[in-house]
């Protein structure tokens, strides 16, 4: 009985333990899109333990759009959100204490039927192009400074834009309904794999603009606060990521787990949605705020207050330099 007790002791002692060193790693409350392509990476980080591993316990929300992720950000009820750097810079010149991790440099092109004549922008004048995110979305801002620069003529004022939402600018586009198509990333991934061809892209865009193409567009706002007095647990989050991409860039059993999330019944959509991802993992190192400015540059003058608010130069603070 005597042996029986001390079993018995030992193992609540040790049940103890693990519960306390559980208990000792903080908990990082994630807002989300539900349906966002970032959820490929945060299931990876939790499903291999990539978070407790890095010393923080993920705990992740989806919501249904951006605005109510960054809604969340801002009251304190999570403690990351995604959103890109641009909208980081303005939160800032607006006094909004709130900095940005690298996570995507993904960007999509603007996209033409199978059958269409189009070569360059100028075959699109008189033609209707549709853009998801509205007119303020950062890949069609850039594709009019670069039909202003290489062609001569504003793109707006020249074109019929039809705006909608990601999935209604995808089914357009396939149905014919419109001449081109600017999307998301990955619904562009998803509109190549089935016949339609990029009549330019974001990226070749952005380096005839003498803009970086490297730019990482996305990532993980936290706090400035929480980025000053745990920079050991926003370390942790970015080497989570890093670590995450790792995995889908090299392992394709990886993939195999994620496909029913990703809506990719289809083999050639599956095909296309992986290496995308792929294509838009980052370099390691800090991100070049010079080539940032110039970036914002291009925003401000095309995108207005609408776009960055006060932010008409690059703030102070915007990227954490993480070293990684």
């Amino acid at each position: 009985m005597r042996l029986i007790f001390k079993v018995m002791s030992a193992l609540v002692l040790f049940a103890s333990g693990l519960v306390a060193a559980n208990a000792e790693q903080p908990t990082l409350k994630a807002a989300v899109l539900k349906v966002g392509t970032v959820n490929w990476e945060l299931d990876t980080i939790k499903h291999f333990g990539l978070d407790k591993a890095n010393g923080f316990n993920l705990e992740v929300t989806g919501m249904a759009g951006n605005a109510a992720t960054r809604v969340a950000l801002l009251a304190g009820e999570a403690d990351v959100a995604v959103a890109d750097w641009i909208w980081v810079a303005r939160q800032r010149a607006e006094g909004r204490d709130v900095v940005f991790i690298p996570y995507s440099k993904s960007v999509g092109s603007l996209m033409v039927g199978k059958n269409s004549s189009a070569t360059t922008l100028e075959d699109l004048k008189g033609k209707k192009i549709g853009i998801a995110g509205g007119p303020v979305d950062k890949s069609w801002l850039i594709l009019r400074a670069y039909a202003q620069q290489k062609y001569g003529f504003d793109l707006k004022a020249e074109t019929e834009q039809v705006f909608g939402a990601p999935p209604l600018i995808f089914k357009t586009a396939l149905q014919g309904e419109t001449d081109g198509a600017i999307n998301f990333w990955h619904f562009s991934a998803k509109m190549g794999s089935r016949g339609m061809k990029p009549l330019i892209s974001v990226i070749s865009a952005a380096k005839e603009l003498g803009l970086d193409p490297d730019m990482p567009l996305l990532g993980y706002v936290v706090s400035g606060k929480l980025a000053r007095e745990n920079p050991t647990l926003v370390a942790g989050l970015a080497t989570a990521s890093r670590a995450a991409k790792e995995k889908l860039r090299t392992d394709d059993e990886a993939w195999n787990r994620l496909r029913p999330k990703m809506r990719a019944d289809k083999d050639a959509d599956f095909a296309a949605l992986k290496a995308g991802f792929i294509d838009g993992i980052p370099g390691p190192g800090p991100v070049d705020p010079t080539a940032a400015s110039k970036i914002l540059e291009v925003m401000a003058r095309l995108g207005g207050e609408k776009l960055v608010g006060k932010a008409t130069k690059l703030p102070d603070g915007v990227f954490v330099n993480l070293g990684n």
